[in-house]
This record gives C-alpha cells, structure tokens and sequence, in this order.
C-alpha cells in the first residue's frame, strides 16, 4: 500500500505540472480544448491526493510498522480514534492533509464554476494547481510519508524491517478534541488560497473587481469560519490539556494561527465598501494576498523549527523551501500588482469620518495594527538572534499591553460600525442608536463598580460590551416591530423573519454578538487565582469560595498507558458540590507523560484542579488549583460566531406574497373583487 500511495502521489504531481502548462496554453491561445484538458487534469490532482491520502490511512489502521511515519506517530495499542489523529500528527502527514484538504476545496471550485467565468476560471485553475505543486513536491521528494524502514544485509542490500510495535501517538494528541482541531484549523489555512487564487486571477485578467468578490464570498466566510472554530478549539485544548491554567499564552504557533484570521476579518469588513460604493479595491487584493501569505508563514513556523513551541514539529530543513515559496508568492503578487495597478483604481472617496465607510476604515487600520503587533512579537526573537547573535524573547506582557487597548477599541466599532449610514451620518441618527445603548453600557459599569470590577481594563469592557448588546439587540428590534406592525406576526416571529430577509447583514449582528461574549470572558482573566500545594489523603486546599479534600490517590494500569489519579472532593460553603479526578499518564511506548485537567465548569467560574506530579522531597502529590472567572463565555461566543456565520451563509428568503382576507361587512357586488390586505414577506433587504 505504501508503493501504491506513492505512486499517487508521483501521478498527482505529474498532473499537477500539466494542469499549469495547459492551463497558461489556453489563457494564450484561448483554445478550448486545452481549456478543458488542464481542468480534467486539475479535477485528477485531486483525484490522486485523496487516494495517496487514504492509502496512509490504511497503513495506520493495520498497524504496518514497516512504513516510518507510522512507526512513528502510532503503536498497536493506540485506540482507533486517536489513529484518525495520527494521520496529521508529525510533519509529513500534516503536510499530505494539507494537500489533500487543498485538493477538495480545488474540486468543488473547478466543479462548481465549470462553463462559468469563462475569462476568470482559466487563471484560477493555474494558481490553485501552482499552489498544490508546490505542496506535492514536498509530499513525493522533500518529506514523503511513504518512506519505508530497511536495513543493509551483508550482502549490502536493503531489505525491508517491520518493527514489532511503534512508538505511539504524543500524549498530548492524545485527546478527543485533536481528532477535530487540526483539521478545522487547516480548513481554514488551506481555505483562503480560494479568495486568493480569484483575486490574482481577477488581477492577472483584469475581472471586473465586484464580480469576483461576489463569487468569493462564501468562500472567504467559510475559510473564515473554520479558522474562527479552529483558534478557538485550540484554545480550549490548551486549557484542558496543558494544565498551565490558561487558555491562551501567546505562543508563536498560537500567534501564526491568529494573524490570517486578523486580515481574513478586515477583507471582510472592507470589502463591503468595494461592494457598495467601489472604494478600497487594492486594500481588499493586498488583503486577500496578505491573508494566504501569513497562511503560508504560519505553516512555515510550524514546521521549520525557527521558533520554540509546544504546538510545533521538530526540527528540519523544509524550512528553506517555504522561504521560497513565500518569496516567489510575492515576487508574483507584486508583479500582477504593478502591471494592473491602473485597473484598481477607486470609483468613490471617503465623503465623511462619522459614516460607515469611515467606520470599517478604522476597523481595518485596528486589525492590521493587532496583526503587526502580533508579528513583530512572534519574529522579534528570531530578528534579535539574526541581528544581534542573542535570542530575545517577548513574553505575554508585551503582547497584553499592546493588544488590549485596541481589542476594546475594536469592540467599540463592533456596535458603532454597522448601525453607522453609508456616505454620511446625521448627529439625531446618532443620538438615536447609540444613546440609550451608551447610557445602558454606563449604568452597568457604576453598578459593576462597588461590585468588585476594580480593574479598568475589565470595566471598561464591560461598559462596552453591555453598549454593543444593547445597539445589536435595538437593531433586531427596531425591525421586528416594523415587520410585527405589517404582517400581525409576534414579536419573536417578526424577528425570525426579518433575520431571513437579509441573512448576511443579521448573521452579521450575531457574529458580533458572539464576539462581545469571547470579550466578556477574556475579561475575566483579571480575577483569576491561584494557589499549588503538597497534598496526601485528607489534605486540604482552599480557594475562591471552595474547599477541596483529597480523599485517595490511585494508580490504574491502562491499556494504552497508566494513570496516577487523585480523587479530590469539592464544597462550596460547606456544601458538597462535585467530585474531581485529576491525573497524570504515562505512555510507556514513547516514555512520555500527559496531564488529564479536571475542571468544573459553570457561567460564572471554573474551577481548574490540576495533579502537577509528585514531590521530589518527600513524594507526596503536588495540587496545582485555579478558580478562572467567566471562561465559559468564551466557548459559548465561540459558537455563536460559528452559528452566525452558518446564518450568513444562507441565501435570503424570496419575496413572498401573503394575501389576508378582510371580514366583509356589506354584500359584495356581482363581479366586483374582494377586498384583501397584501403584505410582503420575506422580501428581499440589501446590507444597508
């Protein structure tokens, strides 16, 4: 099976080479046929990725240790589940799921516009291609997947060794979550090389610029999506896997994942204004291409070993190749850039500060500033050793301090933004909006006050997240009571209805709305505690308002590994509340250890018990416990953006005329109509 993988993939890449060479053939020439074959061609990359791709798949649930990669990543007693994680655990899996995950959104785009866009497709057909080259290359003769395990003879040939067992799976992928979050992280990676690939394309072809936005839309949403649900899944498996306490650390991995979801957020924001009034059109392709690029780079951190992450693969030298690649990516947008700059010129200019083109303005210059930010942190230590021959490191204080101050500003345009006219708005239109949301975020700040929100950053999001409810929660309701005034419909109905007459615009709201919870729980990271002891049976440990017991503390043989568990009982005001096991794990396959957190969790806090070893004075187990205020809020706004963008997604209800018949109150007339009340619903609104 692995020959058979590996000859897929050598075919995938022979195609792959060909969908380029006909598919620029056919832009020059405009021959249809060649059109038609380096589409075929492109449809059979992905084809072959797939079955490379299963092929491996297979060699890990038969446990044929003859192959290195599985030897590596995987051993016998590996439960099967974890064996799907597997697939993508090391470097050269992930690099093949890359591809493969490449080669699927490649199907559906080549499938989905086949005999549409006749002067874009020819283009994005060689850009999604270049790009899985690229990939395929290091799959079949950088860091192939395939490579066998052999040993000289002493006749001095190769001969193939099968190890009895493999050293398993790393205990830290070891989680049921990392069975779903890698995958949707990638998802998003790989997702915007779609946008990307249109936007060159338009570019390279000169498109009139609204056409392609409108075909990359969904797709810009959907990569956006995945990457939203994949940094937050990372986060949450940082929280319940590494035990530090936290959910975010600011590591260069975890950075290189936020950065494209910083600009895929702006391309969003800003490329309503290309839509509605035709501005901005060479700050939505700069943004398109900086999103794919920070993409790449995030890959390249990853995987090159440049940076130290828990996150990260060892190192190797694929590092240079992905230099290269992202060399030759911006040697090319640059070049599409300045020979067509001319075709990206704007149709309008700003006509006001307080408007909502001004607004989405602000929001872009606040997420590319986090981006930069956020960049120069990661790479400064990398910079400083290149410089200065001294690595220096940049800590979450630096990050803190720079990103807060503009996470709540951008929160501040997430109410202010939207509800904002287009060109220009009026001083009553403000006081209208925005005054009893503001007087409301105020009020819950006095009250908030007294009540122990002494930290002013803390404070002041709340202020402002109470502001953004408030304007989301008007906007819904300004257009209920309209449409509830019309139809006779309930409120609740009224609401539903004018959510499907413009799905984008409302999904919109409730992405934001998910967004301010992800705020209010970040904000409660200026009141957690902590505190760590020596605990044996019958020890206690008290902290925040509950008392933890530890009753017993056990070792359990498991098939996979052994357990160290200690059985902890909670109160809370001397009543019992629940009963925790925290524990520690030993893989003996890959002599490595895991941590198990137990957590109980609830809207206002979690408590976060954490077995961090044993003593090495007297042996006696070591309780690390943290009470974490409002982190729950942050998975629950987490699938509000998931939600919210699945809503924008969805077409917009059609017009529908409903006709409500009227009692009559006089004999009608032979021949004459009867009376009959018309009422449009469902009709269709534009993002206004």
């Amino acid at each position: 099976m692995d020959l058979f993988g590996s000859f897929a993939l050598l075919l995938a890449f022979a195609c792959a080479v060909y969908a380029i060479v006909a598919g620029i053939l056919a832009i020059r020439t405009r021959n249809p046929l060649l059109l038609k074959s380096a589409r075929h061609a492109g449809i059979a990359v992905c084809l072959l990725v797939m079955i490379g791709t299963i092929s491996l798949f297979y060699l890990f649930l038969t446990d044929d240790f003859s192959v290195s990669y599985v030897a590596g990543h995987s051993n016998r007693d590996l439960e099967y589940f974890f064996k799907i994680a597997a697939l993508w655990s090391g470097q050269e899996g992930s690099l093949l799921f890359w591809t493969f995950l490449l080669s699927g959104y490649t199907f559906f785009v080549l499938l989905t516009n086949r005999g549409k866009h006749p002067e874009l497709m020819p283009y994005v057909g060689v850009i999604l291609a270049s790009v899985q080259l690229f990939f395929l290359i290091l799959n079949v003769f950088v860091v192939s997947p395939f490579q066998v395990l052999g040993s000289a003879g002493v006749d001095g040939v190769m001969r193939l060794v099968a190890m009895p067992d493999g050293r398993g799976l790393n205990p830290l992928l070891q989680y049921p979550e990392m069975v779903a979050h890698p995958p949707t992280l990638y998802m998003g990676y790989v997702g915007f090389a779609v946008p990307f690939a249109f936007a060159l394309a338009a570019l390279l072809g000169r498109y009139p610029g609204e056409k392609w936005i409108h075909i990359t839309r969904k797709w810009t949403m959907i990569a956006w999506c995945f990457q939203s649900a994949g940094v937050l899944m990372g986060a949450h498996w940082a929280y319940a896997v590494l035990g530090w306490g936290g959910y975010w650390a600011w590591d260069p991995v975890e950075n290189a994942s936020l950065m494209p979801w910083l600009t895929g957020t702006a391309f969003l924001h800003s490329v309503m204004m290309q839509e509605k009034r035709g501005m901005l059109k060479v700050w939505n392709v700069w943004l398109v291409f900086s999103t794919f690029l920070l993409c790449i780079l995030g890959t390249f951190l990853t995987r090159s070993g440049i940076v130290s992450s828990v996150h990260a693969f060892a190192q190797s030298s694929i590092g240079p190749w992905f230099v290269g690649f992202i060399v030759l990516t911006l040697v090319v947008c640059l070049w599409a850039f300045f020979k067509n700059r001319d075709y990206l010129k704007s149709d309008n200019q700003l006509d006001s500060m307080v408007s909502r083109e001004s607004s989405f303005l602000f929001n872009n210059l606040i997420l590319l500033a986090a981006c930069f930010a956020v960049l120069w942190g990661t790479l400064f230590p990398v910079i400083s050793e290149w410089v200065q021959g001294t690595k220096i490191s940049v800590g979450p204080p630096f990050f803190n301090k720079v990103n807060i101050p503009i996470g709540l500003f951008l929160l501040f345009l997430t109410g202010v933004g939207p509800l904002l006219a287009w060109r220009r708005t009026s001083v009553d239109s403000l006081k209208r909006n925005f005054g009893w949301p503001l007087v409301g975020g105020l009020v819950a700040g006095a009250i908030a006050w007294p009540l122990g929100f002494k930290d002013f950053y803390a404070l002041l999001c709340l202020i402002l997240s109470v502001f953004v409810i408030l304007t989301i929660l008007g906007e819904f309701l300004r257009g209920a009571i309209v449409i509830s005034g019309r139809t006779g419909m309930n409120i609740f109905a009224a609401v539903g209805q004018l959510t499907m007459r413009n799905t984008r615009r409302y999904g919109g709201y409730v992405v934001h709305f998910g967004m301010v919870l992800i705020f209010i729980g970040i904000s409660g990271t200026a009141f957690n505690q902590e505190k760590q002891m020596e605990m044996g049976p019958g020890s206690r440990l008290d902290l925040g308002g509950y008392t933890m017991n530890l009753q017993t503390f056990t070792e359990r043989p498991e098939k996979n590994y052994t357990a160290e568990r200690a059985t902890i009982e909670v109160l809370k005001n001397g009543q019992p509340l629940i009963t925790l096991f925290p524990e520690k794990r030993f893989f003996p396959s890959n002599e490595m250890s895991g941590t198990m957190v137990a957590i109980y969790s609830t809207l206002k806090e979690d408590l976060y018990v954490v077995y961090a070893g044993r003593s090495p004075e007297n042996n006696q187990p070591i309780i690390h416990a943290y009470v974490n205020p409002l982190v729950k809020w942050i998975w629950l706004g987490g699938l509000i953006v998931v939600l919210g963008t699945g809503l924008a997604l969805v077409p917009n209800r059609l017009p529908v005329l409903a006709l409500k018949g009227v009692a009559a109150t006089a004999p009608v007339a032979a021949g004459a109509a009867p009376q009959a009340v018309m009422s449009r619903r469902g009709s269709h609104g534009s993002d206004d």
